[in-house]
């Protein structure tokens, strides 16, 4: 399939999580037309699995979606920070944990159409659990929920969030569930 060409970019809005321009494009038949284009520097994306198959979770309040969602741990990458330095740092904000192993599982694009971020999802197994230290504008509660439930929990629709959808059901494939 041939790519896209742009022709022109515009930045409308640069935030401190994400920048947003418009982009002018010619298609492959010469055609041109608009595309919007959400800029983010991309993500670590955490499955932290305990020695008894719980998988460590967050609830918080989402904003955007008006609801308190169930999640598997994550953040953004800071400007230069490799993915799994990410990992590490974001397991102990948001759930309190260090883990002896670490295992890369996939590259997800969360929204292609209109996100140019990447989730870098890993496996953190051999945890050692201790107080979670989280940011100042972040408000979590941690759970703990057996692989199975969340895989069952997933298939009701409880558990909505896609990066956690992925981790979960790529964990479970892993472990035969």
């Amino acid at each position: 399939m041939k790519p896209e060409t742009q022709v022109t970019s515009r930045r409308i809005f640069e935030g401190r999580v994400v920048n947003l321009r418009v982009d002018r494009v010619r298609l492959p038949d010469g055609r041109e037309t608009d595309r919007e284009v959400v800029e983010h520097r991309g993500a670590a994306v955490i499955v932290p699995l305990t020695d008894r198959d719980e998988v460590l979770m967050v609830r918080q309040f989402r904003y955007a979606v008006g609801e308190a969602l169930l999640e598997i741990p994550a953040g953004t990458l800071e400007p230069g920070e490799a993915p799994l330095a990410c990992a590490v740092r974001e397991l102990g904000e948001e759930v309190g944990a260090h883990a002896a192993h670490w295992e890369p599982l996939a590259a997800l694009y969360p929204s292609p159409g209109v996100m140019t971020e990447v989730m870098h999802l890993f496996l953190a197994t051999g945890l050692t659990e201790g107080p979670a230290y989280t940011a100042g504008d972040e408000n979590l509660v941690v759970e703990r929920v057996p692989l199975r439930e969340a895989v069952e929990r997933v298939r009701q629709g409880e558990i909505r969030d896609a990066k956690s959808v992925a981790g979960i059901l790529f964990v479970a494939r892993r472990r035969g569930i």
